[in-house]
C-alpha cells in the first residue's frame, strides 16, 4: 500500500493544491482528453461541479504547472462517513512522474483531517490505464459486492471519452 506523504511541490515545478471554482474550465477541458472517462451531462456541468466544490472546499485537488496550466485533477468529497474520488486524471505527457499519487495523497490527507476513515472510487472496467494505476498504488478491488445505481434524472447522460492514450 502506498504511504501518502505531504507532497505539494513535484519535479518540473508542479504544485498540488486544492481545486477551486475558478479551475473548472481547465479541469473540464482536461477531462475530455482522458481516454476511458465517463462524463455526465449534468453531474459534470459547471453548476454541479461548483456545487460539489462548495460542499467539499478542501478535499478536491489539481496539479498545476508554474504557468498556471492544470495537468491533473481529482474531485474528492465525503458524506461524513466515507470519502469518494471521482475523475482522477493526469494529462498523458505528465504521467508516471508521481503526480497522480501526489494528488491522491493530498485528498487522503484532507479526508483524514475531516475524520473520514474509508475512501472509495469507481473505475470503469474498460479503463485499463486507470485500473492499472489503482492496483499499482495498492488500492483493493472489491469482489464481494455489487454496485447499483438508480438514475433520477434521465437527462444526465454519460459520454465515454474514446482515444488511444492508454
Amino acid at each position: 500500500m502506498t504511504e501518502y506523504k505531504d507532497i505539494s511541490f513535484l519535479a518540473d515545478g508542479v504544485v498540488i493544491r486544492a481545486m477551486t471554482e475558478k479551475d473548472y474550465e481547465m479541469v473540464h477541458s482536461l477531462w475530455f482528453t482522458i481516454s476511458g472517462f465517463g462524463i455526465r451531462s449534468i453531474d459534470d456541468s459547471k453548476e454541479d461541479v461548483i456545487r460539489f466544490i462548495r460542499r467539499n472546499p478542501s478535499t478536491s485537488a489539481v496539479a498545476e504547472l508554474p504557468d498556471g496550466k492544470i495537468i491533473g485533477s481529482i474531485l474528492c468529497g465525503n458524506d461524513g462517513r466515507q470519502g469518494s474520488l471521482y475523475h482522477v486524471c493526469v494529462e498523458k505527457h505528465y504521467r508516471r512522474k508521481g503526480i497522480g499519487t501526489a494528488m491522491v495523497g493530498f485528498c487522503m490527507k484532507a479526508l483524514e483531517a475531516e475524520k473520514i476513515n474509508k475512501v472509495t472510487l469507481i473505475a470503469f472496467a474498460k479503463n485499463d490505464g486507470g485500473n492499472a494505476f489503482w492496483k499499482q498504488i495498492g488500492w483493493t478491488k472489491r469482489e464481494d459486492l455489487n454496485y447499483y445505481e438508480f438514475v433520477l434524472n434521465k437527462e444526465n447522460i454519460t459520454q465515454f471519452i474514446e482515444g488511444s492514450e492508454n
